[in-house]
């Protein structure tokens, strides 16, 4: 938030202490690092690296030595490419449950990650180098460019980590499609989250819930609340007399 200086007309910047204070009760919080929760975290870590890589692009006085190099390919393919890619994972493995009443493989779930954080990372942060060093994207070949021959090698690892991080999400096919039929019964809530949806049935019914609609009672992050019975609330449980909203 911005506020005049009363000693001037410069801008003076308040820092949001609520803000501060939210993200200091991450510290000591009981997150669970399943395979969904990892995509998530990932998701925020290539959506930070592609930022930062975009505010080269933004500026204009930046951008005129790496544009239409391969530093825009890497920028642009971690950004939009690999982080919708993370959520979508994290979609999966987070609601795969709720879809078909089984669990997927963990274990599984955290090879597939491991192998897929690593490779994207391989493949698309050399890109930045390359660009830097001036080699231009949408070429067949750069043989016409002799100056660029040294930096094959680079070009030679992208490959490799391409190839690691293709044939690992066969993995995850498997482990999607084994899990249908042959993965461990799931009950209501694995994950004990607080939203309605997982207050339904593990049978998939016309109308989700039978009988009455649940109402939604309070926010949904009620997890470690001072003088509850449970580590989480769900959404559909009315606040006691006297608890606060949050």
């Amino acid at each position: 938030m911005l506020a005049n200086n009363d000693q001037g007309n410069l801008p003076r910047v308040k820092i949001n202490i609520g803000a501060l204070a939210s993200l200091y009760k991450l510290i000591p919080a009981n997150i669970r690092f399943t395979p969904a929760m990892l995509f998530a975290i990932g998701f925020v870590s290539t959506f930070i690296t592609g930022g930062l890589t975009g505010l080269i692009l933004g500026d204009s006085a930046l951008d005129i030595n790496v544009h239409d190099t391969y530093f825009v390919t890497g920028h642009f393919h971690i950004v939009m490419g690999v982080s919708a890619i993370y959520g979508m994972f994290a979609g999966v493995y987070h609601w795969f449950p709720k879809m078909y009443g089984r669990m997927m493989n963990k274990k599984l779930g955290y090879f597939h990650f491991w192998v897929t954080f690593i490779s994207a990372y391989g493949v698309f942060f050399p890109m930045h180098f390359l660009g830097l060093a001036g080699l231009p994207r949408r070429y067949y070949t750069n043989s016409a460019f002799p100056m660029f021959d040294e930096l094959t090698n680079i070009n030679e690892i992208i490959t490799f980590f391409a190839i690691i991080g293709g044939l690992v999400q066969l993995l995850f096919i498997f482990n999607f499609f084994y899990s249908i039929f042959k993965g461990t019964k799931a009950t209501e809530n694995p994950w004990k989250s607080n939203t309605l949806e997982w207050t339904t049935p593990i049978e998939r019914i016309h109308g989700n819930w039978p009988g009455e609609i649940p109402a939604v009672e309070r926010w949904a992050y009620d997890y470690s609340k001072p003088g509850a019975d449970e580590d989480f609330i769900p959404q559909n449980v009315p606040l006691k007399k006297g608890e606060t909203e949050h």
